[in-house]
């Protein structure tokens, strides 16, 4: 099955730079990543281009977890999730590649803090997610 990893997150912004972070590590393996800073929106053409049957998103977002935890978020509980740094809501960005996108999953990392640096426990989780998404591991995460 054909995947794309869109990572999503401010370079610049404590543990919202956990999507830049994963695309770095994951653009140095044979899997097709966009790093897409906070303009998820602007890479909607590419990944309707690539066609592919799943995509998988990756974001900081506060879920009310321990810093570090990674969760599937389901479609329903999206809207609910704090995702604050991107110019549209993630909803609307799912809703519309949905329409040409077989599966469509969003993997959010609970963050510590969005400033300074990336915390340890985000950092950790992130290798390890990095290592879930290389080995097409997916189902080892849990659902919110």
């Amino acid at each position: 099955m054909s995947f794309i990893v869109l990572c999503i997150g401010n370079p610049k912004g404590g543990d919202d730079a956990v999507g830049p972070y994963i695309a770095d590590k994951l653009k140095k393996t044979d899997i097709d990543t966009i790093h897409c800073g906070t303009t998820p929106e602007n890479y909607t053409s590419v990944v309707k281009k690539k066609n592919p049957e799943k995509l998988i998103i990756i974001d900081a977002v506060d879920m009310g977890l321990i810093p570090g935890e990674i969760r599937i978020i389901p479609k329903e509980k999206i809207g609910v999730m704090t995702i604050s740094t991107h110019g549209i809501p993630i909803s609307l960005l799912i809703d519309y590649l949905g329409k040409t996108i077989k599966e469509i999953i969003l993997i959010g990392i609970q963050p510590e803090r969005m400033s300074g640096e990336m915390s340890k426990s985000v950092l950790e989780s992130a290798d390890k997610l990095t290592e879930i998404i290389r080995r097409k591991e997916l189902e080892k995460i849990e659902k919110i």
